[in-house]
């Protein structure tokens, strides 16, 4: 039996490591040989453990991030951060900002590798940055201050993290409507939670794309992953209660004002009317 790994192998937001021993125990309630389908696959750690756990199983992960090339490339960016690693070498303590001309020289670092064809900026971002905190450009990663929280040793290598999964990238509606058919299929469920930052994403994802997920869980064995952050299950309740509602916006006109905090962060204010018939 391959090694198993209870947390994904480099960062990625929303991996479910937390949940990674009670989804062993739910697993328990599926026989070997069903056929599961993880529709958001993120850093595949749901798709790895179920392939652990039921190894006669189908299990298919949707790789729309392209958390596979991070890992082919764990080598090159074990080599980057090295680089960075003696750079920095004692003239910065832990956790300590990195200013220029040091700072600069990183960026020069940065753009060399970009000039060779990959980096994987999530990786380098828990080196350079807070935790949780992740840029996937290096524009982005010139806005932020830049602190010494660079990894002491390589990422080991995980050629047998992916083994023995059905590897795709598409919508996720796709994978649906082709095993939505499949007898006893069972649907692996976690979207970008509402509410939360989802910048690190392949995808654009609002209000409506949170429901139009939920009509996949009738009718199908799924297990679905949320947080109390996003409200869907209060909101899936409330609409549970009121059913003949419809649309109340339906007809109504539109207007928007954008709303700028500060260089990177805005919203957008919203105001709806409509006048019905007397």
């Amino acid at each position: 039996m391959s090694k198993l790994y209870l947390s994904a192998p480099l960062p990625f937001v929303g991996q479910k490591r937390m949940f990674a021993k009670e989804f062993i125990k739910v697993l328990q309630q599926f026989p070997d040989g069903t056929t599961f389908v993880d529709l958001f696959g993120g850093s595949g750690l749901l798709s790895h453990i179920t392939k652990h756990f039921k190894p006669h199983s189908k299990v298919v992960y949707n790789d729309f991030d392209n958390y596979r090339r991070r890992i082919d490339n764990i080598p090159r960016t074990n080599h980057l951060i090295a680089d960075i690693r003696k750079m920095v070498g004692d003239s910065v303590p832990r956790h300590k900002i990195i200013r220029d001309p040091l700072r600069e020289m990183i960026f020069d670092r940065i753009e060399e590798e970009l000039g060779c064809g990959f980096v994987d900026f999530i990786t380098l971002s828990s080196s350079l940055m807070f935790s949780m905190k992740y840029k996937t450009n290096i524009d982005g990663l010139r806005k932020e201050a830049l602190y010494n929280n660079i990894r002491k040793n390589d990422y080991p290598a995980c050629e047998d993290y992916l083994s023995g999964l059905e590897i795709t990238s598409c919508d996720y509606k796709e994978l649906v409507r082709k095993y939505e058919d499949c007898p006893g299929v069972v649907f692996l469920v976690d979207p970008p939670y509402l509410s939360t930052d989802v910048s690190t994403y392949n995808m654009y994802w609002g209000m409506a794309d949170y429901l139009d997920v939920i009509k996949v869980l009738e009718g199908h064995s799924f297990v679905y992953f949320t947080s109390n952050k996003s409200s869907i299950l209060e909101l899936c309740e409330w609409m549970g209660r009121n059913p003949g509602l419809g649309n109340p916006f339906k007809g109504a006109e539109l207007r928007v004002f954008n709303q700028h905090m500060n260089y990177s962060s805005s919203y957008t204010d919203m105001m709806l009317f409509k006048k019905n018939a007397v």
